[in-house]
């Protein structure tokens, strides 16, 4: 790709678009081997590196690229898992508490508007399938607005 057609394509997605404020920027670095079951029922556990090896198994694992924003993304932003995109639906009393604290929040993809639990954000439902296919050491993920 030239730097010309880059910067076309680039534009094209930004057009018409506000500036993107990013809530969280971070990356896999392992998958817990009972993270595809949950996934499968549209949950996926984040907890950062370092977690007791009990969690880990049902956790996805993630570094922290850049400082989380000291905010909880509003309804109505985008959480991206690779190439997968939802939209948040309900953001838990302590959620961002967590994910500020210990890089952990349990997210739940049912597109509910009211958490079950105060550490949960809940996201549109997705494709399962397509959900655990990125769920993989390397992938980023990203809370935008």
């Amino acid at each position: 790709m030239t730097d010309r057609s880059f910067n076309t394509d680039l534009n094209d997605r930004l057009k018409g678009s506000a500036i993107m404020t990013i809530s969280l920027k971070t990356r896999v670095t392992a998958v817990g081997p009972e993270v595809a079951d949950l996934a499968e029922g549209g949950v996926v556990i984040l907890f950062a590196d370092g977690s007791p090896s009990e969690l880990a198994e049902v956790s996805v694992l993630h570094a922290i690229e850049s400082e989380p924003a000291a905010d909880a993304p509003a309804v109505g932003a985008t959480i991206s898992i690779g190439t997968l995109d939802a939209t948040i639906t309900s953001v838990g009393s302590s959620a961002w508490q967590k994910v500020l604290d210990i890089g952990h929040v349990v997210i739940s993809f049912n597109g509910a508007g009211s958490t079950d639990r105060p550490g949960e954000i809940c996201a549109s439902e997705v494709d399962t399938q397509t959900l655990v296919a990125q769920l993989q050491t390397g992938t980023s993920i990203i809370i935008r607005a």
